[in-house]
């Protein structure tokens, strides 16, 4: 019998950007009416606007979401690591994130240089969370320290995609490879 990999080891999302974890919640990510299968790539002209993200787990419980970019500015040089696109808090389970309080608002991804991976990463809350800081700057955020100031313990669900830069003049839709 073969074993599986999870996506997240292989695409190493897991040591650069999480710890190990056991998944607990089903995460739903949707771009522009496409189901995101986790490692699968993208173009920017598809992620310009926010995903349809639902998830499951009961309505009376609290979830983060935290988007980020490991590999900024390139994969090569990756010394604004970890760059967030994306925190939603406060959201209900069992919806979608449109339920919660938007954070920091949406940035779509626009990788200059190499393959990027953006990654989708889901706490559970022990209970609402009220005035957060505002964030000084999107570059060099971690989500582990996120995770720990905020008491938010280890991620229960996870996925995320690769994006490389289009060619000039493709600034057109241009289907998901997934």
């Amino acid at each position: 019998m073969a074993r599986v990999i999870d996506p997240l080891v292989i695409g190493k999302v897991i040591w650069d950007v999480l710890d190990v974890f056991v998944p607990m919640i089903d995460m739903s990510v949707t771009y522009e009416g496409k189901h995101i299968i986790t490692g699968c790539d993208l173009k920017p002209s598809i992620i310009a606007d926010p995903p349809m993200i639902k998830i499951s787990g009961k309505r009376n419980e609290l979830f983060t979401l935290v988007m980020i970019d490991p590999d900024s500015p390139s994969p090569c040089h990756f010394n604004m690591r970890e760059f967030v696109h994306w925190i939603v808090v406060n959201i209900p389970g069992g919806g979608d994130v449109t339920k919660g309080e938007e954070i920091v608002p949406y940035l779509a991804p626009k990788p200059q240089v190499g393959i990027h991976r953006f990654v989708f990463v889901l706490f559970q809350q022990k209970g609402p969370l009220h005035s957060i800081s505002e964030l000084s700057t999107r570059a060099n955020f971690k989500t582990r320290d996120y995770s720990r100031v905020h008491d938010l313990g280890p991620p229960v669900a996870a996925a995320f995609f690769n994006c490389r830069r289009e060619p000039h003049g493709r600034n057109l839709k241009v289907k998901a490879t997934c």
